[in-house]
């Protein structure tokens, strides 16, 4: 008798039901064949970021060619918070770090934002796209964040819609405290997160000067970016959030 796994898988199709077959791409199958070594008709989780979560038994076609078959719907779609979370790309290795983390505390969007001090413009927003899929299939969440392209923090807060709060890390302790500011952090909003260098004097007086943005602080001591990054996002959760 075939295994039941726990393997949870994303799929990028709009709509799922029950009894559909679903064709599965080259890296699917082989991660499911080759590296997980799945029998034929092993359970399998598949979800859309649209139609909830679904049971499903894997229907092995070839050595290297699979499909599943959609047997029951065990979860009905369920949207994460509207928290977007905006911030200047980092080093490779610590950007990977906020995408997925920040995957696993819930943000609906994912924005890269270029500043003066941003150490690193080049941003792979497919690698970003992979890496927050991995993030939502292992914590179980029913949605992947949207991933913005990348724009410089003058195009982002020209173009912004005014009925999103935006709360940006003030790292000179001008700002007020996160937890003073939490009753206006209803959604929907957004956290922006400044560079490894901090924001630029100009850029700070230009987000001051913006009647949505709103400066915070995290305490007393300097926090490195990531760190701002995810700290922002779990206090916000276990305060606001759907942690409770």
């Amino acid at each position: 008798m075939p295994k039941t796994s726990n393997i949870r898988i994303f799929v990028d199709i709009k709509d799922l039901k029950t009894g559909q077959v679903v064709e599965l791409g080259k890296e699917q199958a082989h991660y499911l064949l080759s590296v997980m070594r799945l029998e034929d008709g092993a359970k399998i989780s598949v979800f859309n970021g649209i139609s909830g979560e679904f049971d499903c038994r894997l229907i092995i076609n070839g050595k290297k060619t699979a499909s599943l078959q959609i047997v029951d719907k065990t979860k009905d779609f369920k949207t994460v918070p509207d928290i977007w979370l905006l911030f200047a790309p980092l080093k490779k290795d610590n950007t990977d770090f906020v995408v997925e983390k920040s995957t696993e505390l819930g943000v609906s969007a994912i924005f890269p934002v270029i500043t003066e001090y941003t150490i690193s413009d080049k941003v792979k927003t497919q690698r970003w796209k992979a890496q927050s899929i991995e993030a939502a299939e292992q914590s179980r969440r029913l949605d992947v964040p949207e991933i913005f392209e990348p724009l410089s923090l003058k195009e982002v807060l020209s173009k912004w819609d005014k009925k999103r709060k935006l709360f940006f890390m003030d790292e000179t302790g001008a700002g007020s405290s996160f937890f003073q500011k939490t009753n206006q952090m209803t959604e929907p909003l957004a956290f922006l997160i400044g560079p490894e260098g901090g924001f630029s004097v100009q850029e700070l007086e230009t987000l001051r000067a913006c009647p949505f943005a709103h400066a915070i602080s995290l305490g007393p001591r300097i926090l490195r970016a990531e760190t701002a990054a995810i700290a922002s996002l779990a206090c916000w959760q276990a305060i606001k959030g759907d942690w409770q």
